[in-house]
């Protein structure tokens, strides 16, 4: 990042250094916005540089002020996000007493946002799938975030992670990584055999409690603070549904995997934390709290959901959105996808078909709870 040099004045237009702007209207309107913002925070305007890009249209840029503190600045075209959620989750998180950037400046209507910085440290990029026991303590609060998260849940907050909503993710699958990147057309009785796959995961994954669920809570998405805390990024998407998604996304990681003794620990340690809170029910019927056994098979059903969606989305990035980077990391969520399907018998027909579109052989894993 450039040093400094000085403030810029309000109402001085600001420029945009080392930031590239392929719309020069836009650029001229987070001009007139930065200049506006620099005086109220102290801004450092030549130290604009680009942070970070995700898999939308959103980008970030880091500011620094004057006091040493850094900030940084969402860029959301509003005619291709909506900042509305971020800012509706935001003050659920801080209410769950989640740590999570403070949004200090908004301007809805061209979709600038200036939010808190936590810095560059990111919990994936302090952890190695070959040193497990170095990583356990950071998974554990990443847990107890999560439980603070879950335990402030209502209905009627956040949209409602239904039937409808599901199925459109899962349909990403065939529709993007089977059709446009494998080119491959399922014969009519893999069609079939795929849509009666869905429907079970569906009603198996709608069985769960509700909670708030961030969608993808994965170490990527949490930032280490100075003072060794977690923060929890990228949680515009959340909604209320399955208390199995979130472990299931921590753990079946889209970017780092672990050995399943690792990720057994953390699960169970998780819902022991999940059962003391009253999350799960201790006392329900459906065993949600009183059976290790059955929580653990639900979220492997709940990563199952996950793995065939966001396969789908990498391949929807690299075909449709020119972002080849994800699909380099989809062949992890294919061996979840085989894990899974390879310990339930009703999901044989599912490995069988993936086994031919990949040319693989058939995989095999043990089971929890009844199959």
């Amino acid at each position: 990042m450039s040093q400094p040099t000085h403030p810029i004045q309000a109402g001085t237009p600001a420029p945009a250094a080392a930031v590239s702007w392929p719309d020069p209207a836009r650029q001229k309107l987070f001009d007139q916005w930065l200049a506006s913002q620099a005086g109220a925070h102290a801004l450092l305007v030549d130290s604009l540089s680009t942070a970070s890009a995700d898999a939308s249209f959103r980008r970030y840029l880091r500011i620094a002020g004057a006091n040493g503190t850094s900030y940084i600045i969402m860029d959301a075209p509003p005619d291709k996000e909506d900042c509305r959620p971020f800012v509706h989750v935001q003050k659920l998180l801080e209410q769950a007493h989640v740590l999570a950037p403070r949004i200090l400046a908004w301007d809805e209507s061209n979709g600038f946002m200036l939010i808190t910085d936590f810095g560059d440290r990111t919990l994936i990029g302090l952890l190695d799938p070959a040193q497990p026991a170095a990583a356990h303590e950071w998974y554990l609060q990443a847990v107890d975030t999560l439980v603070d998260w879950q335990r402030a849940s209502r209905p009627g907050v956040l949209p409602d992670y239904d039937d409808a909503l599901l199925r459109r993710e899962l349909q990403l699958f065939p529709d993007w990584y089977l059709a446009r990147h494998r080119q491959f057309a399922p014969d009519e009785k893999q069609h079939a055999m795929l849509q009666r796959t869905f429907d079970t995961i569906i009603a198996t994954n709608l069985q769960a409690p509700s909670v708030f669920v961030h969608r993808d809570y994965m170490t990527r998405n949490l930032m280490v603070t100075p003072d060794e805390e977690l923060a929890v990024l990228d949680f515009q998407d959340a909604v209320y549904g399955p208390v199995t998604y979130d472990i299931a996304s921590l753990l079946r990681d889209a970017f780092i995997s672990w050995e399943e003794d690792f990720v057994i620990d953390i699960t169970v340690r998780y819902w022991e934390k999940a059962r003391r809170a009253g999350i799960l029910g201790a006392d329900s019927a459906s065993g949600w709290g009183a059976d290790f056994g059955d929580f653990y098979r639900a979220v492997d059903w709940m990563g199952l959901q996950r793995h065939l969606k966001v396969a789908g989305i990498f391949a929807r990035l690299t075909l449709r959105d020119g972002k080849p980077k994800y699909l380099a990391d989809t062949p992890r969520f294919i061996a979840y996808i085989r894990q899974t399907a390879g310990r339930y018998r009703e999901l044989s027909p599912l490995l069988r078909m993936i086994d031919e579109v990949e040319g693989t052989q058939p995989a095999y894993g043990f089971a929890y709870g009844r199959i």
